[in-house]
């Protein structure tokens, strides 16, 4: 399905860089010349509490902004959004639109025969990916968890290009890049987990890479098609 624009939600909880992920996304949608507006959406609460982001990227200059209600992919960043309903939208999958992706960050399934059939209803495809231990496995850290998640969702739909996320990871991470908040307290954590700069910009791209990979093998293997571009030209 090739589309003008996609909608993506991102949910997860405080501390997870559900922010950042959707931040890095919309600029290297820029790099690649496409329109992106990024959004975040969380409250008073802070680690481990609902936390979502909004990504739209689309061919066309993008005026809407805020909460997304009908995304084209969710991904869910923790088990705990499912399983214990931490989440803004109930049921989490809510308003996801037909022929859409559902990414998970769970080594196991975790949705029930009803989330299941209701999904199979809309033509929407679930992808799991151990992203926390993938990003353990490769970056070292769970704070990483987040570079999965950006490297699945591009690997499926091929809405940003490698290089593209390549150079949003080190513009955002750079030193010219100054956060506030929440964020800049995530952002200082993840430094410090690391002595140089350098390395930690290498090993979050090499967990958005592997994930990249195995995320762009599974749509390939399934058939699963959800592309922005020109559907006119497309056809």
């Amino acid at each position: 399905m090739i589309k003008k624009r996609l909608n993506i939600r991102m949910s997860g909880l405080g501390g997870q860089g559900a922010v950042t992920a959707a931040h890095v996304m919309a600029m290297a949608a820029n790099r690649d010349g496409k329109f992106s507006i990024s959004n975040p959406f969380f409250g008073a609460e802070k680690r481990m509490a609902p936390a979502e982001s909004y990504c739209r990227i689309g061919i066309e200059r993008i005026y809407d902004r805020g909460e997304l209600v009908f995304p084209d992919v969710i991904e869910v960043f923790h088990p705990q959004v499912i399983t214990m309903g931490k989440s803004y939208t109930m049921p989490f999958y809510s308003g996801i639109k037909e022929g859409g992706v559902v990414i998970i960050n769970s080594g196991q399934p975790l949705l029930s025969e009803e989330d299941v059939q209701r999904l199979e209803d809309l033509n929407v495809a679930v992808f799991y990916i151990a992203g926390t231990e993938l990003a353990i496995e490769t970056a070292g850290t769970e704070l990483s968890t987040n570079m999965t998640m950006i490297g699945s969702v591009a690997g499926i739909t091929n809405c940003v290009s490698m290089e593209a996320l390549d150079g949003a990871l080190q513009e955002r991470f750079g030193k010219k890049f100054v956060a506030s908040g929440g964020t800049a307290s995530l952002d200082e954590a993840i430094k410090k987990k690391f002595a140089k700069k350098e390395m930690l910009l290498a090993k979050n791209l090499a967990t958005v890479k592997r994930a990249y990979e195995i995320a762009g093998e599974w749509a390939e293997k399934n058939k699963i098609e959800l592309r922005v571009g020109n559907p006119a030209v497309a056809a």
